[in-house]
């Protein structure tokens, strides 16, 4: 979980994570009003510094940690994961963070955040093939279907969740239904473009 302003945590960093959901990309957005790092009175204040192989592997797991909303713990579980299977390493760790049910939430327009999806999640307000499932690490896979659980359905927060949905493009790895507010896995997702440098990532922990 993300301790602390979120937005604060992207100037930080200097990139956008969409920690904040649609604000991220709007112009109130922290980043966009003030693109320095917080501290600084204006973007040239102070000089910058240059920084180790170490703290740029430091920065790539912040970045990632703070996208995904997992700790070092998660983080390193799914490292490892990533190194076990077959295939890119790099391509394998954006895949299981991908297919992490918190995220899928997300990325299927069920919650405008991961942060919002991971309290969904959470709150039991999600089901897996019809299941609640209250594990926002809950590994997806090709076949299984989410959804907002049917108990859940009638509470205000999904009202007009629908006529959004109708809108919506889902990612191609998930087949979006709007009016059953579910998404069903139909690939694994690859080639997801992400605001992080994977191979620093695989450096920071191959040592």
């Amino acid at each position: 979980m993300i301790k602390g302003p979120k937005q604060k945590k992207e100037r930080a960093l200097g990139t956008v994570l969409h920690l904040k959901a649609e604000r991220s990309l709007s112009p109130k957005a922290a980043l966009t009003r003030r693109p320095y790092k917080p501290g600084q009175h204006g973007p040239n204040t102070r000089r910058r510094r240059n920084v180790s192989d170490y703290g740029l592997q430091l920065q790539e797991k912040q970045k990632v940690k703070y996208t995904y909303g997992i700790s070092e713990q998660n983080l390193r579980f799914i490292m490892n994961e990533a190194q076990k299977a077959t295939g890119d390493v790099s391509r394998q760790l954006v895949e299981l963070l991908e297919r992490r049910l918190d995220n899928a939430v997300f990325r299927s327009g069920l919650a405008l955040g991961r942060s919002v999806s991971r309290k969904l999640v959470i709150d039991g307000h999600i089901a897996v093939n019809g299941t609640r499932t209250k594990s926002p690490g809950f590994l997806l896979k090709i076949g299984d279907v989410l959804s907002v659980y049917e108990n859940s359905k009638s509470r205000a927060m999904f009202s007009e969740l629908r006529s959004e949905l109708e809108k919506y493009e889902a990612p191609y790895w998930l087949e979006l239904d709007a009016k059953n507010l579910s998404a069903k896995v139909v690939s694994l997702p690859s080639d997801i473009e992400v605001p992080f440098q994977i191979p620093l990532l695989v450096e920071a922990f191959s040592k």
